[in-house]
């Protein structure tokens, strides 16, 4: 298949979900999500290949050259942010698509038998803006999470992921392919690759992530009839703790850490009620695990503080604790070596976002891949990757992809001669 028919379906997954400023809004296991995994699925069986939804609603697709052989994967995931962007996860999946065409055409023409199958992947709720949390299908095929606790985690309507994607049609039964290693293209979400003009990122390592599940109880009372002085508002103090986890990262050299609060819910949520109670989550990341549980500790100690100032009650629990992951050297340098067959720039990189391949690397060699963002913005409307760029990691992710099937990162491989049946 050629690039122009990449970007044609590209374009059109991008119109699934679209939002009024070229974004998109497929939250995990809604309408909009259901409608591009249908179109993952026509895909997959359209090309003649299997479809496989496990009990946590991943989607395979899985081409099976040599029966009973185990498979590499390559993919990454269709749902998004509310408001999100058109290329975060859905460039990946589609690349991964179209890799495996053109894998599956170069061994149709070899005639030569791979000893690994290929397998593309649509993993369910990376993004976790809807059910928290995030990475959640991989890390339950990485057995990283438990599925059942998975399916049964709420939504803020109370919803289950259970429920949600029985819905849907997309709560499988299928056994997961077994697999041996792992493969993911992506947006970078920063500006590194574009500032240095640089076409792929080679992703060496994760970042140390921790959220905080913030709790602050004060007391119900009248907006107007309550004296200022009587009030216990939690909202006050919630506000407060949002500029405290914000300003924490002032005690530490520029971008060693990063930090915000994302979500927020405050009840009884009405206009003419000091609010009683406030529930946020606060996302510390760096580089450095040490600098996170400083920053930690600072807040602690500051929320300590204004519990007392304010004569209310603050409870943190600390949630979604994920380590530093390194991705092995060998892939490293396949990738390097595939970016330059292909005539393009490569440099190594970070991380600082939650990735699939991030889980996946626990249990299979993996290989992470970025493309420039423009302006590096991402989980918004204006996220933007040119067609070019997009184009330059498909042909990357295709010399990558053949490399895995051929038992590159595997340290034993199967013999040929011990294959039974071939589709070629």
């Amino acid at each position: 298949m050629s690039s122009a028919d990449f970007l044609t379906d590209f374009h059109h997954v991008a119109t699934i979900g679209a939002t009024p400023h070229q974004g998109v809004d497929r939250q995990a296991a809604t309408a909009e999500d259901a409608q591009s995994r249908a179109w993952f699925s026509k895909w997959v069986t359209d090309a003649g290949y299997t479809l496989h939804v496990d009990g946590i609603g991943n989607m395979f697709g899985l081409i099976e050259w040599t029966l009973g052989a185990p498979y590499v994967l390559v993919g990454s995931h269709l749902d998004s942010q509310p408001l999100g962007g058109r290329f975060d996860g859905a460039y990946g999946v589609l690349a991964a698509l179209h890799a495996a065409r053109n894998v599956d055409e170069l061994v149709t023409k070899s005639g030569a038998v791979p000893p690994f199958n290929l397998a593309v992947v649509n993993w369910f709720n990376e993004e976790g803006g809807r059910f928290a949390p995030s990475v959640m299908g991989s890390s339950v095929f990485a057995g990283l999470f438990d599925q059942e606790k998975m399916l049964d985690v709420t939504d803020l309507a109370g919803v289950t992921a259970r429920a949600a994607l029985a819905d849907t049609g997309y709560l499988g039964t299928d056994p997961r392919p077994v697999t041996v290693s792992y493969a993911e293209i992506h947006i970078e979400q920063g500006r590194i690759l574009e500032r240095e003009e640089i076409a792929i990122g080679v992703v060496d390592r994760s970042w140390y992530t921790q959220k905080l599940d913030i709790e602050v109880l004060g007391e119900q009372s009248h907006t107007g009839a309550t004296a200022m002085a009587d009030r216990h508002d939690a909202l006050v103090a919630a506000a407060k703790i949002i500029l405290m986890v914000r300003e924490v990262t002032y005690d530490f050299v520029d971008e060693a850490i990063v930090s915000s609060v994302g979500q927020l819910t405050l009840e009884p949520n009405s206009p003419i009620v000091v609010a009683r109670r406030v529930r946020l989550v606060a996302d510390l990341r760096s580089g450095d695990p040490e600098i996170v549980q400083a920053a930690r500790a600072t807040l602690l100690e500051k929320m300590a503080a204004l519990a007392l100032e304010h004569d209310i009650k603050i409870n943190v629990t600390d949630f979604d604790i994920r380590p530093i992951r390194y991705f092995p050297e060998n892939g490293l340098q396949l990738a390097e070596q595939a970016a330059a067959r292909a005539g393009l720039s490569t440099r190594r990189i970070q991380t600082m976002a939650g990735h699939d391949s991030v889980a996946m690397n626990t249990i299979v060699p993996s290989i992470m891949l970025f493309i420039p963002s423009v302006d590096g913005v991402s989980h918004c409307e204006r996220e933007f990757s040119t067609d070019a760029d997009m184009v330059a990691g498909l042909a990357v992710l295709t010399e990558v992809t053949t490399d895995l099937i051929h038992g590159a990162l595997v340290d034993a491989v199967p013999s040929l001669a011990a294959a039974s049946t071939a589709r070629v």
